[in-house]
């Protein structure tokens, strides 16, 4: 049987070797609670305060300015919840874009019913941000704007630099969610000029169950839970020292690893939408085809259904997604896509691949080798693929 694929590093990566190894003896013999004044809790509180550092280094932070979370939705939910809550006084209306993780999404909407005013500024066929949408959108009542750093379904980076300018110069604190591009792209607090920042550590070689906010110095933010004192008394509940300690680990491994990573993926990447080009037709492949995650490759397969490529590749021992990991399960077309302007019978069809720093180009071949038989049986089967015209049609779109 062939070796096991995983293109799915969207959803999740492998938690690195030496990330496990650093997190061992907190789960053996330095098990103290951080709170606590003996040798024990010490222990743990130095391992934390070590961990800081190195995520605060690694995206150009203070120490201070991080909070420990259990998640990045925790800490999209804590920045956009948070920050309201504070400024609720100064104003009440809040600036996302259309194609927001629904950790964002949904925080927006609840606030929503609590009088708050949000405006969902559009994106372009790429899934781009206009920061001129964003400067127009500013109101007086303005108190957040939130627009991702990149994409998780279609990869596309958004120009930060560019809409933090404008939130500096309309005086409006601005959040990026960064769970995609930190460990896979350089990310740095004080260039991109944002005010929060929410990033997980499961998205680069880390553990799952820890996700860190960035806090920049003088933007105060009300609490979301209540409890202890502990995280400054922003995050209140007994630290996870281990998943802290392996998130510092990861962020170390990336700030050595990423560059030469990326560079790799991008060239697998390529390669792999070259093979899909010249071996299957009647392809749409999605988000920019310069400004984005290298290891993202997103497209719609017109006449098949998502889903279906994915159990199918599943039986060739090959792992993928369709659209967004987190709406997957919904049944229904991708929020993203749509935004984007892509017709939902085109959208149904979405596959997104997305490559990390363990794949190879042998791995790239077998995929591109297995996967045209797929999508021609599955058109074979399907009641929205017509005549041998369409099934012998031109690629559709970049």
């Amino acid at each position: 049987m062939a070796k096991s694929i995983y293109f799915d590093h969207a959803a999740t990566t492998q938690t690195d070797e030496r990330v496990v190894e650093a997190m061992l003896p907190f789960l053996r013999e330095s098990f103290g609670n951080p709170s606590t004044v003996h040798d024990l809790g010490q222990q743990a509180k130095a391992a934390i305060d070590g961990a800081r550092e190195a995520v605060a280094k690694f995206i150009g932070a203070l120490p201070d300015e991080i909070v420990f979370t259990s998640t990045g939705t925790e800490a999209d939910n804590f920045a956009i919840k948070g920050l309201a809550a504070t400024r609720q006084q100064k104003g009440n209306h809040i600036i996302t874009s259309s194609i927001e993780h629904h950790a964002v999404l949904h925080s927006c909407k609840k606030l929503e019913k609590q009088g708050f005013e949000v405006t969902y500024v559009p994106v372009d066929k790429y899934g781009m941000v206009d920061p001129g949408e964003v400067e127009k959108a500013v109101r007086p009542s303005t108190i957040l704007i939130s627009i991702m750093h990149a994409n998780n379904e279609v990869g596309t980076v958004q120009p930060l630099e560019k809409i933090s300018g404008v939130a500096r110069a309309k005086k409006v604190v601005f959040h990026t969610d960064a769970v995609q591009t930190v460990g896979q792209i350089p990310v740095d607090v004080n260039k991109l000029g944002v005010d929060l920042l929410s990033l997980s550590g499961h998205q680069f070689y880390g553990p799952k169950g820890v996700g860190a906010l960035y806090i920049r110095r003088g933007v105060r933010i009300a609490p979301v839970t209540d409890g202890g004192i502990q995280e400054d008394g922003k995050r209140p509940g007994t630290e996870n020292v281990a998943a802290i300690v392996g998130l510092g680990k990861a962020a170390e491994v990336a700030g050595s690893e990423m560059a030469a990573a990326a560079e790799r993926m991008k060239n697998l990447r390529d390669s792999l939408e070259v093979g899909i080009r010249e071996r299957v037709n009647r392809v749409r492949f999605n988000g920019h085809p310069e400004k984005r995650l290298p290891g993202h490759a997103s497209m719609c397969v017109e006449y098949v259904e998502g889903e279906s490529m994915v159990l199918f590749l599943n039986m060739e021992g090959i792992a993928a997604s369709s659209g967004s990991t987190c709406s997957s399960k919904a049944l229904k077309s991708s929020h993203v896509l749509a935004a984007m302007g892509v017709p939902p019978a085109v959208a149904q069809g979405s596959l997104l691949l997305a490559l990390g720093r363990e794949n190879s180009q042998e791995e790239v071949d077998r995929f591109i080798e297995v996967f045209p038989p797929i999508v021609e049986r599955l058109r074979e089967m399907s009641p929205l693929c017509g005549g041998p015209e369409e099934k012998e049609g031109e690629e559709q779109g970049e």
